[in-house]
């Protein structure tokens, strides 16, 4: 009866729930999924990295290749991201070329990434002018159910925190590039934005971390990413429902405390990871402290806390 309900209406069905100050998944208004990150899941990446947002799954990896600085920025090096929404994950997508979600995402990936400085491009030039490195962050949504920016902004900084180079000499006579894949040293992660998505419903109820059929009925979409500074580094809200000032900075407030949630969730699994690599699963809810973490060996799900 539940599920010809919400098929024939399915806004007022979730006004039922919102009438009650809940949602059909049970959570609060403003609380976020279960959040989950494997780190190192490709064996065969310089890094990698699984994070799932209850449902929707998306896994990074970075491949590092050696490429030619660019003439108007010869001391600086490449970092390019590009996500792929493939029909596997939700039947919404079709085969061919990305379309414009998957579009959205990889510039708002390349947005954060310029606008926090997460990592500083110079580290990545070799040689001034001759040779750096390029690295190629390809990531696939595996299971889809809303809120793909969120998941792929923490997918992109766990993978490039996972992320090692080899160590590259240039030939003074022939001017080759030597490579040592026996010494290997860690990218250095200067900050750490996280992105925290909300949506409106009936114009004025705010949703945290949406699903995607709460993305269906919104009447607006905002998406936040913040750093460890409390600094804003982007907004992105692609027209419908205006928002007040006071409202945006709730929702900032709301954003920064994801952030700190979020980054202490990754700093325990790089600690924790061990050589076969691991997984902590944590619950953060926006605005509240989160729950203590659960530790299991090497996986790529992690059953959430009750």
């Amino acid at each position: 009866m539940a599920a010809g309900f919400k098929t024939a209406d399915p806004l007022e069905y979730h006004r039922s729930f919102l009438k009650e100050n809940c949602r059909p998944d049970g959570r609060e208004l403003l609380e976020f999924r279960t959040t989950t990150v494997n780190i190192g899941s490709i064996g065969t990446a310089d890094g990698s990295a699984l994070v799932k947002l209850g449902n929707t799954t998306v896994i990074c990896g970075v491949k590092a290749e050696l490429a030619n600085p660019s003439v108007e920025e010869p001391g600086k090096g490449f970092v390019v991201p590009n996500v792929d929404l493939p029909p596997l994950c939700s039947s919404q997508f079709r085969p061919g070329p990305p379309g414009e979600q998957a579009q959205t995402a990889s510039h708002f990936l390349a947005d954060i990434i310029q606008s926090s400085e997460m990592l500083q491009t110079e580290d990545l030039c070799i040689e001034r002018g001759k040779l750096c490195w390029s690295l190629y962050c390809d990531l696939i949504c595996l299971d889809y159910d809303g809120n793909i920016l969120d998941a792929c902004t923490l997918a992109l900084l766990a993978a490039l925190k996972n992320t090692t180079l080899p160590a590259v000499s240039v030939n003074g006579e022939t001017g080759a590039p030597q490579v040592d894949l026996e010494k290997r040293h860690k990218l250095k992660i200067v900050r750490h934005p996280v992105a925290a998505s909300f949506c409106l419903f009936d114009q004025s109820i705010v949703l945290a971390d949406p699903v995607a059929e709460e993305e269906q009925v919104a009447t607006a979409h905002v998406t936040l990413a913040t750093d460890e500074g409390g600094r804003l580094c982007s907004v992105r809200k692609p027209g419908g429902t205006s928002l007040s000032g006071d409202k945006l900075q709730e929702l900032t407030r709301r954003a920064t405390a994801r952030q700190k949630h979020i980054h202490q969730l990754i700093d325990k699994v790089i600690k924790s990871i061990g050589p076969l690599g691991s997984v902590i699963s944590q619950r953060a809810t926006a605005g509240s402290e989160p729950r203590s973490p659960t530790r299991e060996s090497s996986a790529l799900t992690s059953a959430p806390p009750k």
